[in-house]
């Protein structure tokens, strides 16, 4: 019982806090200027929401790591509270580095992509560095879905843990293109977490996972279209390394790949409309990422987005009861 106030409180506070700050901060964001940057080249029905204000990530991070801190005040120095901390704080700092460029130079470019990839990459370094050394019965096995077989990996589990930072912080950021479209399906894909994370007992992870539940869906209500706000890369890049590390820490690392099924899907369009151009001088899809695909079929921006939450839910509902056999 215990812990079950424990993640309601975490999940309450998370949402209380977001709800509290945002229509305070979205009023400032105005008067800074720091509006979305739509591109020349985009959908035309997209270009009405330049100016909107993006870097709203930055409320539902710093709600989620102190809803997290004050339901964990009497373990504040528990290894997995403190690293998915630098996890989620360090992959949003880089978001907010490549927003604040963005905004600066008023076009839809900040860090270059090697620079982006390179900050990424030294944090999913560290971020192995202090798992080998600080967290207790860390191990470097991978365990199978389903057959329950374990593997160990050794040293490749570090090449491991560069892919899924770099790959899901990525793939929530190109899903970040429609109103509430990442909002909806970082929460779909928390969820799962929260399960394998009681399944071991460990309600740190459990609880930050429901206050960061929380903490969107408190930014849900202004996110959603119209969007008031937008969550920019210092939510998107954020979320991804907030999944990765939750799929680290509670030993579901290839069940990564199911949660974020719709993310990789939105990866994988770009992969592949690329190539395609690039070696055939074609293109697969009408636009890429994907859910931009679907509008130019003539779909609403909402038809794909609840459709692509749908996706998400049925993936995390999949993932869920693989998790558990």
């Amino acid at each position: 019982m215990e812990n079950f106030i424990k993640l309601m409180l975490a999940f309450g506070i998370g949402l209380l806090l977001v709800l509290l700050a945002m229509p305070k901060v979205i009023p400032f964001l105005h008067k800074m200027k720091f509006g979305q940057v739509e591109r020349e080249e985009g959908l035309e029905s997209h270009k009405k929401k330049g100016g909107t204000p993006t870097m709203g990530g930055v409320v539902f991070v710093l709600a989620a790591v102190i809803a997290a801190f004050v339901v964990n005040y009497k373990n504040i120095t528990n290894p997995n509270l403190i690293l998915i901390t630098i996890v989620l704080v360090g992959y949003s700092l880089i978001g907010f580095i490549d927003d604040a460029l963005i905004i600066l130079k008023h076009q839809n470019e900040g860090l270059k992509a090697w620079q982006k990839f390179l900050m990424q990459a030294i944090l999913a370094v560290g971020c192995y560095l202090y798992l080998e050394n600080f967290v207790p019965g860390f191990t470097t096995e991978v365990t199978i879905p389903i057959v329950k077989v374990n593997i160990d990996f050794g040293w490749f589990y570090a090449v491991l843990v560069f892919i899924m930072f770099t790959g899901e912080s990525n793939g929530v950021n190109l899903s970040d293109g429609l109103d509430g479209l990442a909002t909806g399906l970082s929460m779909v894909a928390i969820a799962p977490f929260i399960i394998y994370a009681i399944m071991i007992k460990d309600y740190t992870i459990a609880s930050y996972a429901t206050a960061m539940v929380g903490a969107l869906l408190g930014f849900m209500y202004f996110n959603y279209h119209p969007a008031r706000i937008f969550m920019g890369d210092v939510g998107s890049l954020g979320l991804g390394g907030f999944l990765a590390i939750l799929a680290i820490l509670t030993k579901q690392e290839l069940l990564l790949i199911v949660v974020g099924g719709v993310f990789l899907m939105e990866t994988l369009s770009v992969i592949i409309q690329v190539v395609s151009f690039k070696t055939r001088g074609k293109r697969v899809f009408k636009m890429a990422p994907i859910h931009h695909h679907f509008e130019m079929l003539g779909w609403s921006e909402q038809q794909v987005t609840i459709s692509f939450w749908f996706i998400g839910f049925i993936c995390g509902i999949i993932a869920i009861v693989i998790g558990v056999m």
